[in-house]
């Protein structure tokens, strides 16, 4: 997995609240376990015209889209049922981070298992970004996650929340096994003395 440390991104706006994972990624994709190629069919009903074009009205079809490595929406951002297909398929495109307002739990931590950001901001600050979105279709913004900051295009700084552990794996481009298997010898060393603890009570 890619650490996730400080980068700048192309901004690709999509701006409707409520997607579903099921919008991110429909369910009839799901019956693969691989991460691969998923991206071909992120927003695929969006996307995709009934006869398997590309519909030219759809952010991801049009120039500006590439490149684009965040995502902004609009709020409730994966809502609906539990898919790790939805983040892997944002992964697959080439998305690093969602930025909205809010996110479904589960869609935020798969997200945060997986490697891709969510980054939560306020109303105004997203209102922003897509009122700089709609007159720049360059926009970037930089994501800088030790620092747990976001700059926008005016240089205004905007911190976003992260929990501790999982910042870390991000940081360290690890889950949360990787976590554990870097750590093996502090944890054997802790079960030795705590086995040598018990004994000597016996």
């Amino acid at each position: 997995m890619q650490p996730v440390t400080c980068f700048s991104g192309k901004v690709v706006p999509l701006p409707v609240s409520d997607i579903d994972t099921d919008q991110i990624i429909p369910a009839r994709f799901l019956k693969t376990i691989e991460k691969l190629g998923l991206g071909e069919n992120l927003f695929n009903d969006w996307r995709y015209l009934p006869d398997g074009g590309p519909n030219p009205e759809f952010v991801l079809n049009q120039p500006r889209a590439a490149g684009g490595t965040i995502l902004l929406a609009g709020d409730n951002f994966g809502c609906g049922s539990s898919r790790e297909h939805a983040p892997w398929a944002l992964l697959g495109f080439g998305f690093r981070a969602v930025i909205s307002t809010s996110f479904a739990d589960i869609f935020r931590n798969n997200c945060l298992k997986n490697g891709l950001l969510p980054v939560t901001v306020d109303a105004a600050t997203l209102a922003e970004l897509f009122d700089a979105a709609s007159s720049d279709e360059g926009l970037e913004v930089t994501v800088d996650l030790a620092n747990q900051t976001l700059t926008l295009p005016s240089g205004r700084g905007v911190s976003f929340p992260i929990d501790n552990f999982s910042k870390q794996c991000l940081l360290e481009g690890g889950d949360q096994l990787s976590y554990i298997q870097q750590r093996m010898a502090a944890i054997t060393a802790y079960e030795s003395n705590s086995a040598d603890a018990l004994n000597t009570l016996a």
